[in-house]
């Protein structure tokens, strides 16, 4: 069974190598898509190993997505990982994640920051005793940004029926024939509703399973504002206008 990652990365030197050698143990190939880097990310892919795709200009994670994905299937891929290239994700999960597409459970696997076992810690001081005692699978969020996630949540529920813990994690497995499926036609972040949308759309077997996010002063840099949010809606809209 070949097991194919798509890292899509924009300006990610900082970790690019060390991503792809976390993957290089856990999965037959790792594609990295950089997305018009003005650093060294397509260079650092290479030397480590991954095979390199490039875009010329910045499109957007989509895209990248999109470009990833299109090349696993035609590699002849049986099961397509997509992992970001900020160091959130950990390459452990990566068993977890593709067991229920190996034994058939499953189509689609949705990594889920949300489900279990170890407690959040906020980046303030200044929250609710309730809030505060939840457990999850992740360290450091800034309030914010689960404050969001949770608004996310609740549109995607009300618009695609799923019922999902996570709506924006870039941690997933599709099987071939889901892949296929699966049609990104959003450029920037709201990729990630748009394939829960296809994933409701298509009727495709999917399942939550437990993973690990770390935020790091680094992969908070580089994540999405609260501006960033209602762009997503947005660009959710107006692509529900144009097909």
């Amino acid at each position: 069974m070949k097991i194919f990652t798509v890292v899509p990365a924009y300006n990610e030197s900082l970790t690019i190598r060390d991503v792809i050698k976390s993957l290089k143990t856990k999965v037959n190939d790792v594609i990295v898509v950089d997305d018009g880097s003005k650093d060294k990310t397509f260079d650092f892919a290479k030397e480590e190993g991954a095979v390199a795709l490039q875009h010329f200009l910045n499109r957007g994670q989509g895209a990248s997505l999109k470009t990833g994905i299109d090349f696993a299937i035609m590699q002849g891929a049986d099961i397509i990982i997509t992992f970001d290239a900020d160091g959130q994700h950990s390459a452990e999960d990566i068993p977890r994640l593709i067991q229920p597409i190996v034994e058939d459970e499953a189509e689609v696997v949705l990594g889920s920051r949300f489900l279990e076992t170890r407690n959040l810690k906020f980046e303030t001081q200044k929250i609710d005793k309730k809030v505060s005692s939840f457990k999850f699978q992740v360290s450091n969020i800034p309030l914010l940004r689960f404050f969001v996630l949770k608004l996310a949540l609740i549109f995607t529920r009300l618009t695609t029926g799923l019922k999902v813990t996570d709506t924006h994690n870039g941690l997933r497995a599709l099987s071939r024939e889901a892949a296929k499926k699966i049609n990104i036609s959003q450029n920037g972040m709201a990729h990630a509703s748009e394939i829960l949308e296809e994933i409701s759309k298509n009727n495709l077997r999917y399942v939550e399973v437990p993973c690990t996010i770390r935020y790091t002063e680094y992969s908070k840099k580089k994540g999405q504002s609260g501006f960033g949010a209602f762009k997503i809606l947005w660009d959710l809209l107006l692509g529900r206008l144009n097909k």
